[in-house]
């Protein structure tokens, strides 16, 4: 992945503040996600369309490990500069006083399709940023191995048992420690990411050709079989062919010439590699142009095809079955089975910036060790035993002070990471370590974001969870992803807002 600053224009910053003396190692990163609206939009509808089904087939990320990392070396670790916090922001006034952990609106999950093309997902949070528009999770639930970032890279605040109900909002720009990106070092297992405007489905809406070609969102067309006379209507109301009625031949008979009296045109589906071979006439006039129909189909029909058709997932993720015909002119009196295809349209609706929606916790660093800590995450993984007591379907929560030191974990190459005892186990990953929790208010501090599972005590359990240490690099990152601009990648109309 080219390494990308995020442009001046969109940032708003300026060339002074993004300058680095020569000689100084760069403490952060950015890498754009889908900063443009058509890859943006593609990315949230893959994750909504049908009902939901990629968000309920989606499983934890779990960061490739043989064995349980372990921690090692406890240190007294001194911050690198004064304490500073971000305050949060709300949407809403105290929650009532309850003696039970109220669940913050901000928390959710980031959905994203790993290098082989699974489902994963990581827990996340919203977060304060000057345009409302930042998720914090772990490092490695953006990034691969500290290299290329995740396709499409999405945030689902609030979500519950398969639902997003304040929508689906799309990463547009990434930005993590020099270290994660560079060397895979888990000292910056971190991420603030970006995000476009919420994105919901709203419906859909038959429209013509001539709508349907114009219309820059989501669309698509599929053939629906009809009888000869409501073909034959179709026909002479256009004053001969269209564009949305059309025969197929079941075999290929009667072929005749063009000057044929009482011909009509129609057409024989063939494999594509005899669509690629076939010439355009025969010399005769008997072949005709070719047509092609794309069919967006479900990911279970996708499987189960076994027709002569080329199946492809495009490059929006969709699955799609691409039909070849070849087109003759044959004697009124061939038999054919006629069509009409229906022209969709995919509208959508701007759910708004996500800070408006949610609100944004606030962000510390350098803070001292030893702080009560509230964590909110989705586990779902077993236990090393395979005892799985999470199902990842609802948040879970951890809550008690951070060890007074902080610990190495050789395996990720970590030097300086603080723990928590907690028994969450992968799925949790990216889950906010929250600081000064206001259980009525349900907003704190991110002072850190769950980053490794550990098992201390040898008897096949999590029991210790641990996160980078906030310190003055985290916040240098966290200002440079403070300035990211986003906007709405859909019209009031529902349609597509150009790049």
């Amino acid at each position: 992945m080219k390494r990308l600053l995020v442009p001046l224009a969109v940032a708003g910053l300026s060339a002074a503040a993004l300058a680095t003396p020569a000689t100084a190692a760069p403490s952060w990163v950015s890498d754009p996600l889908t900063p443009k609206p058509a890859d943006a939009y593609s990315s949230a509808y893959f994750w909504l369309d049908a009902n939901g089904a990629a968000l309920k087939k989606a499983t934890e990320f779990r960061v490739d490990a043989k064995d349980v990392p372990k921690l090692v070396h406890p240190q007294t670790t001194s911050a690198d500069g004064k304490p500073g916090m971000a305050a949060p922001t709300g949407t809403t006034g105290a929650a009532p006083k309850s003696k039970n952990v109220n669940l913050p609106k901000t928390i959710g999950k980031v959905f994203f399709l790993d290098r082989a093309g699974n489902q994963r997902w990581c827990s996340a949070t919203s977060i304060q940023a000057r345009n409302r528009n930042l998720v914090a999770t772990a490092g490695h639930c953006v990034y691969e191995q500290g290299k290329d970032v995740f396709a499409k890279w999405v945030f689902v605040p609030g979500y519950y048992q398969g639902k997003a109900p304040f929508g689906v909002y799309a990463g547009a720009y990434a930005f993590t420690a020099y270290d994660l990106d560079t060397y895979d070092d888990y000292d910056g297992d971190f991420a603030f990411v970006a995000v476009h405007n919420g994105f919901e489905l709203a419906g859909e809406k038959t429209v013509s050709k001539a709508e349907y070609d114009k219309w820059a969102g989501d669309k698509w067309a599929k053939d629906e079989p009809i009888d000869a006379a409501t073909y034959n209507k179709c026909v002479d109301l256009h004053g001969g062919e269209t564009p949305d009625c059309w025969a197929k031949l079941s075999t290929l008979t009667d072929v005749v010439g063009p000057s044929f009296p009482g011909k009509k045109r129609a057409f024989k589906e063939v494999a594509k590699e005899d669509f690629d071979k076939a010439p355009t006439g025969d010399g005769n006039g008997a072949q005709e142009p070719a047509k092609t129909v794309v069919d967006h189909v479900t990911q279970s029909e996708y499987e189960a095809y076994k027709g002569p058709g080329y199946r492809k997932i495009d490059g929006s993720g969709n699955f799609t079955i691409t039909h070849y015909f070849i087109g003759y002119w044959v004697k009124e009196s061939a038999k054919t089975d006629y069509f009409r295809t229906v022209f969709t349209l995919g509208l959508a609706k701007d759910a708004g910036r996500l800070g408006d929606v949610v609100g944004g916790q606030g962000v510390a660093w350098n803070q001292p060790m030893g702080q009560k800590v509230t964590v909110f995450g989705y586990p779902a993984a077993p236990h090393p035993d395979g005892d799985k007591p999470f199902t990842g379907l609802t948040p879970k929560i951890c809550a008690g002070r951070t060890g007074t030191k902080t610990y190495q974990v050789n395996m990720f190459k970590v030097e300086t990471h603080q723990v928590l005892k907690c028994s969450m186990t992968g799925g949790s990953d990216g889950a906010p370590w929250l600081l000064r929790y206001d259980n009525n208010k349900r907003t704190g501090y991110v002072n850190g974001v769950t980053s490794l599972f550990h098992d201390q005590d040898g008897n096949d359990r999590i029991d210790f969870i641990s996160s980078a240490y906030f310190d003055g690099e985290v916040a240098d990152v966290y200002n440079k992803a403070n300035y990211a601009a986003t906007k709405s990648i859909v019209g009031p109309n529902g349609e597509l807002i150009g790049s």
